[in-house]
């Protein structure tokens, strides 16, 4: 397979395949649904299950306890299905389970409309978990990223053995376009680090490292796991200390990665005193801005971000350092606004947010930024 005609939910399950994914479990829901449908076709034939709960907290639970027993796992939604996900999220943090969890996002609140896209969930994935510990998000703005951006997410997943999110999007999702899979930029495929012969507790750490290794439960080795706050050895406490540092390492793990993981997109232009911030199928409207306005002579900077969560604040500091003044647009009401907002306080940060169902425009960028 080179070049081929695809959607990004298409792209995401191959991109899943590619990474040694062998499970997936999910409920059907629009705009995800072709994940699945994709998935049922590819992945028996790769030596895969793919198969459908009975609904959507039975979906994650079965790509838990998947993961848990070694395999690599993936489920996907949109909005409704993600408040549905959020106590399994929780476990999946607390337990440290590698999970890939894709959000076709559609325009909420609650059911929404289910053929509209928009980026009302990019909140919820940060902050829709008890104890409100950081994840990992990435953003994808096209069907090739759709592809890359899936096989990242499991790598990370494996690497730091933690739930990461691929927040697509209804119009990533379901637009066709084509891929060319021999010009793609695959990263290598990590699995996750497995202990030699010696003596083995689940949620110890080696020196210098913050991630646990792993081994399968249901093995010829004892495994513990529990969703309650633990020590090393998988057995519940409630010493305060060993609380405190297994709280603080969940948190560490990954916000001291980000830096690697930083995904993005950058038009620096050294004349620019203006710069837009986006993410997601905006950047696409927002590269043709950019484009116009070089040709103008009235250049723009711009920044596309596809790592979300955690917050790549050294990259948006950086990149905005020549910058008087920053645009953020985003298909919901500004929030990721706030980051930028807290991140940058010394420049003047303007939203332009819109959440009706619409695509962000050309012309509304244009409009918006005016002779910034």
């Amino acid at each position: 397979m080179s070049l081929c005609l695809m959607e990004g939910n298409e792209a995401v399950a191959w991109g899943a395949v590619a990474s040694g994914c062998r499970f997936f479990a999910g409920y059907p829901i629009t705009p995800a649904t072709t994940i699945f449908n994709t998935l049922l076709k590819i992945m028996p034939p790769a030596g895969g299950i793919c198969m459908q709960g009975e609904d959507e907290i039975a979906s994650i639970g079965y790509c838990l306890g998947a993961s848990m027993a070694g395999l690599k796992a993936m489920t996907a939604t949109s909005g409704p299905g993600i408040s549905l996900y959020s106590e399994q999220i929780s476990f999946a943090i607390g337990s440290e389970i590698p999970l890939v969890i894709v959000d076709v996002q559609r325009l909420g609140p609650s059911t929404g409309s289910a053929t509209k896209g928009a980026d009302g969930d990019v909140q919820f994935m940060r902050w829709g978990n008890s104890g409100g510990l950081p994840v990992i998000v990435l953003a994808p703005v096209d069907v090739a990223d759709c592809f890359v951006l899936t096989m990242h997410a499991f790598n990370l997943a494996e690497k730091l053995r933690c739930p990461v999110f691929i927040a697509s999007n209804k119009e990533i999702a379901m637009t066709k376009e084509s891929l060319d899979f021999e010009s793609l930029e695959r990263p290598p495929v990590i699995d996750r680090a497995r202990p030699g012969n010696k003596d083995y507790f689940p949620f110890t750490v080696r020196e210098n490292s913050l991630v646990p290794e792993f081994l399968p439960i249901g093995g010829s080795r004892l495994v513990r796991q529990t969703s309650s706050t633990h020590g090393d050895e998988g057995y519940i406490t409630t010493d305060f200390n060993i609380i405190s540092r297994f709280q603080n390492r969940l948190k560490n793990k990954l916000e001291s990665e980000v830096g690697s993981f930083a995904f993005h997109e950058s038009f620096i232009e050294e004349e620019a005193k203006s710069i837009i911030i986006t993410y997601g199928v905006t950047a696409r409207a927002a590269k043709a801005v950019y484009s116009i306005r070089k040709k103008e002579g009235r250049p723009v900077s711009l920044l596309v971000l596809k790592t979300l969560w955690p917050v790549p604040e050294k990259l948006i500091r950086d990149k905005t350092e020549k910058a008087n003044r920053v645009f953020v647009f985003e298909m919901n009401m500004g929030q990721y606004y706030g980051e930028i907002m807290r991140i940058l306080p010394d420049k003047k940060v303007d939203l332009f947010g819109q959440m009706d169902g619409r695509l962000i425009s050309p012309r509304q960028i244009m409009e918006a930024v005016g002779n910034g």
